[in-house]
């Protein structure tokens, strides 16, 4: 039994873990700390966690527990990953990874040094949904891919104290949203882009409230991504690609168990699939701990983490904005 402890008790924590491991074999979630102790005891009874440790560090010491899951804010990300696997514990750690790439390549290689999984949670790229979409572009029925657009955008206004607008815990649509589309283009084209441009919409200074950015993969094809939480708009996460002989559309990849659609248009057909509305989050922890009890690959390793952080560094480049964590560095 792979026995997982709990820092903070952050909104997402029961969506992205507490639920789905409670149909995953082999693991259990034993235990939570959060900076207000009466916080964290409500929260362990609302959703049945046996244990309250004193504080972050109480978790990470107790001999009983084998992974933390940390969805602290992103400013937080490096420091209490490293001090984890430090301490012998594998890591699942919300997205961002870190702040900036110099910081996931140094978790990544802690974890390297460890032997331990450190796994970033893009929970999408283990669904069927994705899986069905990487299996589009590399079987060649669209013909060769020239151009993929990607959006993900929420209805705001951010209130102006959530950690989003806030810079110094790593804040900016960028890190908390448009990593999604960032992440979306790299694992279809299987690898890594520069950043031609970026642009971005901020609020307050040097925190972005929208950002938009071209991308050029070396073989060729372009990439447009797109992340926002703006007012006066839907909720939308959607991903077009397009090749030579046809055109693929992917409706709502983000958590596709809350309705979905992959569509295919070529020589004059449409044909829609949908898949299992089985949650992401549960795929994510059944390949977490596949990992972790045979060492089976992940798509969003420590590895994949460093080089999505630096494409995210490189859009904060082109924006004229600075880099998140960057006086940590």
């Amino acid at each position: 039994m792979i026995r997982v402890g709990i820092l903070g008790a952050a909104k997402i924590a029961p969506m992205a873990l507490i639920d789905p491991a409670r149909s995953v074999p082999g693991l259990e979630v034993s235990s939570i700390a959060a900076r207000d102790q009466t916080r964290a005891r409500a929260f362990a009874f609302a959703h049945k966690i046996p244990k309250v440790a004193k504080d972050y560090q109480a978790i990470i010491d107790d001999p009983m527990i084998d992974a933390v899951y940390i969805p602290l804010p992103i400013s937080a990300h490096a420091t209490w990953t490293i001090q984890a696997l430090k301490a012998g514990k594998h890591v699942l750690c919300e997205k961002s990874l870190a702040a900036n790439r110099a910081q996931a390549l140094r978790m990544r290689d802690v974890s390297l040094d460890q032997g331990l999984v450190l796994m970033d949670a893009f929970h999408y790229r283990y669904h069927p949904l994705f899986e069905a979409a990487v299996a589009e572009v590399r079987g060649g029925r669209l013909g060769a891919i020239q151009r993929i657009d990607a959006s993900f955008q929420i209805q705001g206004p951010v209130p102006v104290d959530d950690i989003r607008r806030i810079y110094a815990q790593g804040g900016g649509v960028l890190m908390d949203i448009g990593c999604y589309p960032v992440s979306w283009v790299r694992h279809l084209m299987a690898s890594e882009p520069d950043v031609v441009t970026a642009s971005a919409v901020t609020d307050p200074a040097n925190v972005d409230v929208e950002m938009t950015a071209e991308l050029c993969f070396k073989n060729g094809p372009t990439a447009g991504i797109t992340g926002s939480m703006q007012a006066d708009q839907k909720f939308k996460a959607e991903i077009v690609v397009t090749g030579l002989a046809g055109r693929m559309t992917i409706k709502n990849p983000l958590v596709p168990q809350l309705g979905h659609e992959l569509i295919i248009d070529v020589e004059g057909t449409s044909k829609s699939r949908t898949f299992t509305r089985k949650p992401t989050y549960q795929f994510q922890l059944e390949a977490f701990v596949a990992a972790i009890q045979d060492g089976a690959p992940l798509w969003t390793d420590a590895d994949d983490g460093a080089k999505q952080m630096a494409v995210i560094d490189d859009c904060y480049r082109a924006a004229g904005l600075p880099i998140r964590g960057l006086d940590d560095v």
